[in-house]
């Protein structure tokens, strides 16, 4: 795709920021890195706090699912993981891409602004980002807005953070108020709200469904691989559904057991024509396609989701994070991060054909097709000094670099129908001229 003014204009510019180094631990997992767990902890009712609250859970009714086991381990309102810590940054079990790069947020700002433009430059646009860890991504996207603005000048914008953890809400509104929040009154939908640093109200909701109707495009980055998954195994007697429950010979650990029979989510979610012999299935990231095309199909606006996954290939990837390493998913729940690939293929069928997809597409292409190098060439050229330019490599290094972020990393979007075909194209398919390819998902060239 050729190269927009606006988009050149941004990729030359000379502005960098710092970010942490970062060393790549685990690539499958957004480079997970060391956490004090094991103080946070104890600070909230000992390492133990959650295991105990499940042992009991478990002895009184039995054997649970992996999505209910998750969801307790991650958000229950004493002792989860989220709830009490989140874990994103240097001080955390895992780093992401915008804590590495200012370059990964800013090229996703620049992908909001071309598709503003190529459908037509609306004069609203709410900006909701699912899950957003430090609000590091929103604050580069927001720096692009304000670079940008003459762009913008006549659109409205608006922020809207969808995030159930009240610490990684606070670190937000820090770093994008500085701190200048204030709390809605109950009649409002939002449970915060303020100003940005560069002037654009910023709102705070506990779900999606809270959020006001309107243009809007929504961002989900390493937001669905944290939410709660059931899995399934095939036997001989057919499909059955991986449960945790008490080690009997251990009484105070866990393992996994399979369901004596059949289960509700065995037969609601394995699909007749199934071919792997063990299935990961989130019912809750389908639930929230569904509303995000839905909202897309009525109101416009586009969904841009990065994240690790696959095409509906892979089988057993469960795994869990603390301290640097790869940690046992049933082992001192509550105090590390659990995660599994997302399923782009089951996503995309989710969207009901409500709206149009595309990817998913691996991250080194995507930011390659954004004009990553083009970028990473202006800030090496206008650095000062050997470590700077040493970080902004290391930085791209671990983006791109196909045994790190490059390869593990996929995009993946909602788009209206109209945005890829013309509504009257089937009847007259030589009266309209074409329409602008969708960044990030073409070859960019530059002219």
């Amino acid at each position: 795709m050729v190269l927009p003014l606006a988009r050149r204009a941004f990729l030359a510019g000379r502005r960098r920021l710092p970010r942490p180094a970062a060393s790549p631990r685990a690539p499958a997992a957004a480079a997970r890195l060391s956490s004090g767990a094991e103080g946070e902890a104890a600070a909230a009712g000992g390492p133990g706090a959650m295991l105990r609250h499940l042992t009991r859970k478990l002895r009184a009714s039995g054997p649970v699912t992996v999505a209910e086991y998750m969801r307790e381990a991650l958000t229950n309102p004493g002792q989860g993981y989220y709830t009490r810590r989140g874990g994103v940054g240097e001080s955390g079990d895992f780093i992401t891409s915008p804590e590495i790069s200012q370059v990964f947020g800013e090229l996703i700002g620049v992908w909001y602004i071309s598709e503003w433009m190529a459908m037509g430059k609306p004069s609203t646009l709410q900006l909701v980002e699912l899950g957003p860890g430090r609000g590091t991504l929103t604050e580069d996207i927001l720096r692009v807005f304000k670079q940008l603005s003459s762009v913008l000048s006549k659109c409205d914008i608006s922020v809207h953070l969808v995030e159930v953890s009240p610490k990684l809400s606070e670190i937000q509104a820090v770093l994008l108020t500085g701190g200048k929040v204030q709390p809605s009154p109950e009649d409002e939908s939002a449970y915060m709200k303020g100003i940005s640093k560069t002037g654009i109200p910023i709102f705070w909701y506990r779900d999606i469904q809270d959020v006001p109707p309107g243009y809007s495009f929504y961002l989900a980055h390493e937001f669905f691989d944290a939410l709660p998954i059931h899995k399934f195994q095939r036997t001989e007697k057919g499909w059955r559904e991986v449960l945790v429950d008490i080690d009997p010979q251990v009484p105070d650990q866990l393992r996994f057991v399979l369901s004596p029979s059949r289960t509700p989510a065995t037969q609601n979610f394995i699909q007749p024509e199934e071919t792997r012999d063990h299935v990961e299935v989130c019912p809750e990231a389908g639930v929230i396609v569904q509303r995000l095309a839905s909202r897309i199909e009525k109101d416009g606006g586009a969904a841009l989701v990065a994240d690790y996954g696959h095409d509906g290939t892979k089988t057993d990837t469960f795994r869990g994070f603390r301290n640097h390493q790869l940690h046992d998913v049933l082992s001192a729940p509550g105090t590390a991060d659990l995660t599994a690939d997302v399923d782009f293929s089951y996503l995309r069928k989710m969207a009901q054909g409500k709206t149009a997809t595309l990817g998913p597409i691996k991250q080194r292409e995507f930011l390659k097709n954004m004009g990553i190098d083009l970028r990473l060439q202006v800030l090496l050229q206008n650095s000062g000094d050997t470590a700077t330019r040493e970080q902004l490599l290391h930085s791209y290094d671990m983006l791109m670099n196909p045994e790190k972020m490059g390869d593990c990393f996929n995009f993946f979007a909602l788009l209206p129908h109209h945005r890829l075909v013309h509504p009257d194209k089937k009847d007259k398919p030589e009266s309209k001229s074409p329409l602008p390819p969708v960044a990030g998902f073409n070859e960019l060239l530059l002219k």
